[in-house]
């Protein structure tokens, strides 16, 4: 499986970004680039399978697939490009991804944007209207610009967050295994989950946590970048 990889130059440890469950490393947009800048920091960007530039999987999702991500995808990458104890960035499902990582593998900290460690109400709600979106409107065309093939994208994560099965996945028993400092970022306005989650991450993990609250929906570096900037490379920065 080949997978579309960025990489910027910079110190260690690197920080390694993983995306969001419609993103893709194009996706991040700039955030990435400042945040290496503000940091002095090297940088790994990749995209999931089935997303951006990256070959399209031909089975479907299931409900281990963050699992499989972090525990198998994500380690085999990091050892490819010599990466040890990295910062992990994750944005949404990519939040969930670096915090099961970090429960099983050594990290230096997390940095977590909108992360899930269940399903709510609101989730599956927004995520049902997301897929009336995709069939209504041109959704499809402009998801086109950034990944390969946008039915595919889309279909691999609407189908699993809305399948029946989905709605007992829950990854709050991990959280203990995490000993390294978190950074929770989100919005009060996230449609796509509550402060519940930060709210969990915080009650389960066993290390230093923090968190920042924003005036954002669900993509806080997208919609307060300059706020989420300054969080996040202040965070990195105190790190001994």
């Amino acid at each position: 499986m080949n997978l579309e990889t960025k990489e910027l130059p910079g110190e260690e440890p690197a920080l390694v970004f993983l995306h969001e469950g419609l993103g893709s490393v194009r996706l991040w947009r700039e955030f990435p680039e400042r945040l290496t800048a503000a940091t002095g920091r090297r940088a790994l960007l990749y995209s999931r399978a089935g997303h951006g530039d990256s070959d399209v999987p031909d089975a479907p999702r299931t409900p281990r697939f963050m699992h499989e991500e972090a525990l198998e995808v994500l380690p085999d990458l990091l050892a490819q490009h010599g990466i040890e104890r990295p910062i992990l960035v994750g944005h949404s499902d990519g939040g969930s991804i670096a915090l099961i990582h970090a429960a099983r593998h050594p990290v230096t900290a997390l940095v977590v944007l909108a992360p899930h460690v269940f399903v709510e109400d609101v989730s599956v709600a927004s995520i049902a209207e997301a897929r009336d979106t995709f069939e209504a409107t041109d959704l499809r065309e402009r998801m086109g610009r950034h990944h390969r093939d946008a039915e595919a994208t889309f279909r691999l994560w609407n189908d699993i967050w809305l399948a029946p099965e989905f709605r007992d996945w829950n990854i709050e028993d991990v959280l203990a295994g995490i000993a390294a400092p978190v950074l929770a970022i989100q919005g009060a306005h996230d449609q796509y989950g509550t402060l519940a989650q930060i709210d969990a991450i915080e009650a389960g993990v066993s290390g230093p946590f923090e968190r920042v609250v924003l005036d954002a929906r669900h993509s806080p570096h997208l919609e307060a970048p300059e706020e989420t900037l300054t969080a996040a490379s202040g965070f990195i920065r105190s790190l001994p």
